[in-house]
């Protein structure tokens, strides 16, 4: 009997329909069968409980009934041995379905076959279009069937496969795709363990317990059946292994004893107690086979495993230590897979590993990890090739795999020095896994290797890399700070580089105290024209408001340098947006992009830099783009506060789109992701977010209290440099409800604050507020302000809010010929960004002002969700609906929908007639009717 069959004992038959019954399992078939549903709200499902719970037969079960309902099932079995190799797991499953990757985008099916090692490519492959190109296939499969993903023991598989699954799952909704996921209680599987159902597997009660000893082909009784029962605990594998091993011995003595070992741990004892009476030619096959592992089928060759039907695999089938499958031969538990090897001696396991890689000659990666397991000692030779090994996944994009492979790599190598270097490298790699735990982890062993202060400066680099994108500021920054100080004197190179990083916690955080140390750090580090970018990055995003000038006039020579290098032009876009140099960190940006395309396995420092910076340029689907990108990258990485810095942005968008109810759900989204002491910059935007999103439901009592805590009790900024930005929010807001005294007083302490040393941006957000604020008789000269300067053309929507402003307050003062100018070029803006709330307070506005303003067809696009406007206008470019998925991160059906459902919005039938539409928008807004 084998894993399935036994736990089908407390399940169900081995076949659907066949007599044997369910036996206490009933409530989680029906959850199950609930999932695998169309019309299910839930298509991802985890199913978790201890080994021998069920969990294996449960999927088998419901993917067999599937099946034989229509569906296509895909599966893939997590391998411990294979669990270091990149996207084993992710070929395993879609083998079947190889054939359908031609059919792909050409850069997801380039990325595909780059993941699988069959491209050409010389770089890492783009994790995301990996992801993109998952999600595709699924889609193009289900437009013919339904699709069920098994993915059973996911503990085991490996993470580049995880991470590209768990990118596709998030992403499956509306899809006739279920995903069903088994794993071992306990296990944390990156990017499943947060938002997806999960169903747990309990012991069977003392009743179903019962009714699956009586269901036994030799049902035990009296004493051996309550020591049974008492052993198993409710485990259905343990009660239909104990059961027969007592009926095989015939004894009360036969049952196991009691005693301090766990569960598991009998069991392999009893699954061990099988081999004794194996003839010799059948153990060497067990060992071989346990120590391969492979999901995937072995070459035939001499040295491995016999094939299927070889009479050596009898006696094993009999001891129900294995089952045949086709022309496969696989253990029927993974208790069996333990027992075989470890009852085996360290020299047989050995010859076994040896025997496998000579068998796996021509697939290096796989040998070199069956040499690495053959190895007692170190050795130079295969430390080398496990080195190579890491370079070939890293070239594939398996971070985690090269990781693995050189962390073996350092353990194998017989140079201390040489194992320090190695260990430093792993570090290098996992960093990109988002992984900080395992970092340090590395780190610390490669300093108990090395006294090498070069290579430990590398080494805390690499901490400090990965730390900057998590949530723990305070600690973050403390570590990062100390070393700056350890290495200034003797490595300032690398310290340098974490006095960078402590300055992007400092943004992070907005803790004054941090900056003082930031400082002096910089005071601490010898001065170097070569490092003269790192220097100005460091100050720019510590303090972007002391010596603006200077700083500005940095910029240019910045952007020479940098030019043709898209990490460094992100640098300079960054420290262009901090410094409100909007125009240049856009231009920074979009070269970076073209350049780089999208690639970048993990979100940059202040990686949200770029989408605030579209967004103040008016390039609000752009934003949104970056958002989505960012969003899929840090879940995947497990980064909770990347995650929640692109929700702030894209939940701001969403309510100057007016879709409010979206932008609250994603302003609170990223307030439960982050702690608001120790993230004062993202605690700051979901609170402008939420107050934007206020003003637009016309609720500015609401506006007013969260914009209100975007500053402190005495009225200065929670945060240096986000709080400024949403001081004529505040102002607007506070106008309406009746909080003018004390708004007063916060701008104008933001304007003494900030003296000479604002920009124009922020001298015209201040002078909008103060027009806002002032007496009805001394406003103009401060709306007029807010205008004056050509450069304010760059923040279109801040401008045009401005302009309408000022147009109501000339309306009031019954200047209404002189208000229908700055209204009309307002409403154009709106209507350009979609800006739907704005849209009708202008439009009221103008029909008091006497202009003739008629619903357009601006107004259709605009009553369409924000991402369906960002489709409509991707399609009506000439866009496929691949192509719009792989930009938006979504399925090609997911995007039909949304076109299907917008049509009758715009009151057009056909695909050809957007791009009239959205033209004919655009010149609508442009000329103002």
């Amino acid at each position: 009997m084998d894993k399935h069959t036994a736990e089908r004992g407390a399940v169900m038959g081995p076949e659907p329909g066949t007599a044997e019954p369910i036996v206490g399992r009933d409530a989680e078939l029906a959850r199950l069968f609930r999932a695998v549903d169309p019309v299910s709200a839930d298509p991802v499902l985890t199913l978790v409980g201890d080994a021998g719970t069920g969990k294996s037969a449960l999927l088998e079960y419901v993917a067999r009934r599937t099946e034989a309902r229509g569906a296509r099932v895909l599966r893939a079995e997590g391998s411990e041995s294979e669990s270091n190799l990149a996207f084993s797991a992710l070929h395993q499953l879609l083998r079947p379905v190889l054939a359908e990757v031609e059919g792909l985008p050409g850069r997801q099916r380039s990325a595909m076959k780059d993941a699988f090692g069959e491209g050409t490519a010389t770089s890492a492959p783009d994790l995301m279009l990996v992801g993109v190109a998952v999600l595709g296939l699924l889609s193009g499969l289900a437009d013919h069937r339904p699709v069920l993903v098994v993915l059973d023991d996911a503990q085991w598989l490996d993470r580049a496969s995880l991470d590209a699954l768990s990118f596709a799952a998030r992403r499956v909704a509306g899809e006739p795709v279920t995903m069903l996921i088994g794993a071992r209680d306990g296990d944390r599987l990156p990017g499943f363990d947060r938002h997806v159902p999960v169903l747990t597997l309990e012991p069977l009660d003392d009743a179903a317990a019962d009714q699956l000893l009586d269901l036994q082909p030799k049902s035990p009784a009296g004493r051996v059946r309550s020591r049974i029962l008492d052993q198993a605990g409710g485990n259905p594998l343990a009660l239909v292994e104990l059961a027969r091993t007592a009926s095989a011995q015939g004894t009360a003595a036969g049952a196991p004893s009691a005693g301090p070992l766990p569960l598991t741990d009998h069991l392999e004892r009893i699954f061990a107690a099988r081999l004794d009476d194996l003839p010799a030619s059948t153990t060497r096959a067990l060992l071989l086979l346990a120590a391969m592992d492979s999901a995937d089928s072995a070459p035939a060759d001499s040295s491995g495993p016999p094939r299927a039907e070889d009479a050596a695999w009898l006696p094993a089938e009999r001891a129900g230590l294995v089952r045949r499958t086709g022309r496969d031969i696989r253990f029927r538990h993974p208790l069996a897979r333990s027992a075989v090897y470890h009852a085996a001696s360290s020299g047989a396991r050995r010859e076994a590993h040896l025997a496998l890689a000579r068998m796996l000659r021509d697939e290096p990666d796989r040998s070199a990890w069956h040499l690495a397991a053959a190895c007692p000692q170190p050795d130079a030779a295969v430390s080398a090739e496990l080195e190579r090994t890491a370079g070939r996944a890293r070239r594939r994009g398996g971070h985690a795999a090269a990781a693995q492979a050189l962390q073996r790599a350092a353990e194998l190598a017989p140079r201390r020095e040489d194992s320090a270097r190695l260990l430093v490298e792993a570090a290098a790699a996992a960093v990109f896994t988002g992984d900080i735990a395992w970092v340090e982890e590395l780190v610390a062993a490669a300093r108990t290797r090395t006294d090498d202060a070069a290579l430990l400066a590398l080494a805390a680099v690499q901490v400090g890399r990965l730390a900057v994108l998590t949530v723990r500021h305070s600690v973050v920054f403390s570590r990062l700070a100390d070393g700056a100080e350890e290495l200034a004197a003797t490595q300032p190179a690398a310290g340098l580089d974490l006095a960078a990083g402590a300055a992007v916690v400092r943004f992070y955080s907005g803790e004054d105290t941090q900056h003082h140390r930031v400082q002096d750090i910089l005071r601490r580090l010898p001065s170097s024209t070569s490092h003269a970018g790192l220097r100005t990055w460091v100050r720019a995003v510590s303090d972007p408001f002391d010596d603006r000038a200077q700083l500005v006039s940095l910029l240019p020579r910045l952007a020479a340098e940098a030019e043709g290098r898209p990490e460094r032009l992100t640098s300079v876009g960054i420290m262009a947006w901090l410094l409100d140099e909007t125009p240049r960190a856009v231009r920074a940006f979009d070269e970076a992009f073209d350049r780089w395309g999208v690639q970048g396995a993990l979100p940059e420092g202040l990686g949200g830099a770029a989408a605030w910076a579209y967004v103040e340029r008016g390039r609000w689907e752009q934003a949104r783009e970056a958002c989505a990108r960012t969003t899929a990258v840090g879940r995947v990485a497990g980064l909770d506060h990347a995650v929640a810095c692109a929700a702030t942005v894209d939940a701001t968008v969403l309510a100057f789109l007016g879709d409010v109810s979206s932008a609250r759900a994603r302003a609170e989204d990223a307030l439960t992701l982050i702690d608001p002491l120790e993230s004062r910059s993202v605690a700051v935007y979901a609170h402008r977010a939420l107050g934007a999103a206020a003003a637009a439901a016309g609720d500015y009592e609401t506006a007013y209290g969260r914009l209100r805590m975007v500053f402190t009790a005495e009225g200065a900024p929670v945060h240096y440099h986000a709080s400024y930005p949403a001081l004529a929010d505040l102002a607007a807001a506070a106008v309406r409800c009746g909080r003018h005294e004390e708004a007063v007083a916060i701008v104008e302490r933001s304007a003494d604050a900030l003296a000479d040393n604002a920009s124009p941006r922020l001298r015209a957000l201040i002078s909008r507020a103060r027009g806002l604020l002032a007496d009805p008789g001394k406003a103009e000269p401060h709306f007029r302000a807010a205008l004056v300067d050509p450069v304010l053309e760059y923040w279109p929507f801040e401008r045009a809010q401005t302009l309408l402003g000022l147009a109501e307050w000339l309306r009031r003062r019954r200047r209404v010929a002189e208000a229908r100018g700055p209204l009309t070029e307002a409403l154009e803006t709106f209507r350009r960004l979609g800006a739907r709330p704005w849209i009708e307070r202008a439009r009221v506005e103008s029909r008091a002002a006497g202009l003739d303003v008629t619903d357009t067809a601006p107004d259709a696009v605009a009553g369409l969700s924000p991402q369906q406007q960002q489709i409509v206008r991707l399609a009506a470019r000439g866009l496929t609906n691949r192509e719009i998925g792989e930009k938006l991160f979504l399925s090609p059906r997911t995007v039909g929908s949304h076109l299907y459902r917008s049509f009758p919005k715009l009151g057009i039938t056909a695909r050809s007639q957007l791009r009239d539409l959205i033209d004919g928008t655009l010149a609508t807004a442009h000329t103002g009717e």
